[in-house]
């Protein structure tokens, strides 16, 4: 077997490379020990996405979690990942959830996600415990389950957090791209209901996810632009493959930068729908959240890389908004996860609610908070050098980069330069994969590319001096 570490958001492999099986068992095998240990006779719910092998995997979890004396309800269907979340944190009896899937990774991918009883992230004792169990493969000793439909309370609650009518009587025309994920499940037919007029891509495959990433990114979106300006239609949702995040496409088929719709997204939560409460996003964020967050007069947190940490920031309750630079959005009241159909029905119905296009939409927030330009870069590193350059951030202050004067140097996740107009740049050593990364935004594409390149020479200077030191 190969080594597998247990992880907060729980464990995923490829499966050249440990995804197997074996692997499969003894993950499984050790989370109904600790589970069946601390919450014995609780229920626990396992769903899972479209993969080809996800069905058998589900299957075979729940009968090695069922063994350890733990009530388990197995989805009748595929689903995505936030109506796992949402109908175990509904679930007064329920410990927690299993999710079987690679994430928005492409089919070479597998994995178990983990949920704690709220839906959101399992604390971390648990997860040191599981991790702590995962040694050898045991017996599949197999107990009985039950089946659950997941999916059918999850969209009444959905429905219930917009206006129907004012959706209706927009009607607009909507390509769904379910990128041969999970989406397919629920969002077409909950669209539909909306009055919306629906035009699905990419709904079924089974196999390989028609070769691409499940990713709501470039290129992998480039289907559903094509599909927008083909069907004439107002706008274009790619759907990751769980469910967690999207991408919008506006009416002339270009793709609307992942950090443009946080701030659209909390501009009508807190004016349209009058909600209140604190943003917690991280510190890899587009600064044009905080700007609005301040616009509108509410707090603003921003907190180290990982979702556990926004997590944790919710648990406080007084969190409206919880964004990772990703684009994923929590709305706490609903589900303290990520859920991009929810934030797809809030898009639609501040779209409604304006009659304004999304083109429109972008536009009018950017007049209200400013224009930026966001990137990232990898830096390849073997992995000691990784381990080196994440030795010397701490002593890392620099007095100017790309030739303007910080206001503020920050060690709380890597290294944050900030600057007087809003720009930064961030270097953070991955702690999954061999490479630094780095973020920097700033008003103009120039400047930003600028810092990204002032941020690499951080590195190799650092690592130079390292070395002949």
């Amino acid at each position: 077997m190969h080594n597998i570490h247990f992880l907060a958001h729980g464990w995923r492999a490829r499966r050249d490379a440990g995804f197997d099986r074996e692997g499969v068992v003894a993950v499984a095998a050790a989370l109904g020990v600790v589970w069946g240990t601390i919450c014995e006779g609780a229920a626990i719910i396992v769903g899972y996405d479209t993969r080809f092998d996800s069905p058998e995997n589900a299957r075979l979890v729940a009968g090695l979690l069922a063994s350890c004396g733990l009530e388990v309800r197995v989805s009748t269907s595929a689903c995505p990942a936030p109506a796992l979340g949402w109908s175990v944190a509904r679930d007064d009896s329920c410990a927690g959830g299993v999710y079987v899937s690679g994430g928005d990774y492409s089919s070479d991918y597998g994995g178990l996600m983990v949920c704690g009883p709220d839906g959101g992230s399992p604390d971390k004792a648990f997860v040191q415990d599981v991790d702590k169990l995962i040694a050898t493969c045991p017996d599949e000793e197999l107990g009985s389950f039950a089946w659950a439909d997941l999916v059918d309370g999850y969209v009444e609650a959905l429905l219930g957090e917009v206006d129907a009518k004012v959706i209706a009587d927009l009607a607009p025309r909507v390509v769904v791209d379910s990128m041969y994920g999970t989406a397919h499940f629920v969002v077409p037919a909950l669209l539909r209901r909306l009055g919306c007029d629906v035009i699905e891509i990419r709904a079924r495959d089974g196999s390989d996810f028609g070769g691409i990433h499940p990713e709501p990114v470039d290129p992998w979106v480039d289907a559903c632009e094509r599909a927008v300006r083909q069907n004439g239609a107002d706008l274009g949702i790619s759907f990751g493959g769980t469910c967690r995040r999207l991408a919008l496409m506006d009416a002339s088929g270009r793709m609307v930068s992942t950090h443009a719709v946080p701030p659209m997204v909390l501009g009508h939560l807190v004016e349209n729908r009058g909600r209140d409460g604190r943003v917690v996003n991280t510190l890899a964020c587009s600064a044009r959240l905080g700007r609005q967050a301040e616009r509108l007069g509410i707090d603003c947190t921003s907190v180290p890389v990982g979702f556990s940490r926004l997590y944790d920031e919710m648990s406080d309750g007084d969190v409206l908004l919880a964004a990772e630079e990703y684009g994923g959005l929590a709305f706490p009241w609903h589900l303290a996860e990520r859920d991009a159909i929810l934030e797809a029905l809030y898009i639609l119905e501040l779209a409604a609610t304006s009659r304004m296009s999304m083109k429109q939409l972008v536009e009018r927030t950017a007049s209200q908070i400013g224009r930026m330009s966001y990137g990232r870069e990898d830096i390849g590193l073997d992995i000691a050098k990784v381990q080196s350059f994440r030795n010397i951030l701490p002593g890392l202050n620099p007095h100017s980069m790309a030739g303007m004067t910080p206001i503020a140097v920050s060690h709380a996740d890597g290294l944050k330069v900030s600057f007087e107009d809003d720009s930064w740049a961030l270097l953070r050593p991955s702690r999954t994969h061999p490479l630094v990364r780095a973020y920097a935004e700033a008003p103009t594409l120039e400047e930003k590319d600028n810092l990204l390149t002032a941020a690499e020479k951080i590195v190799r200077d650092g690592l130079a001096g390292e070395a002949a030191g």
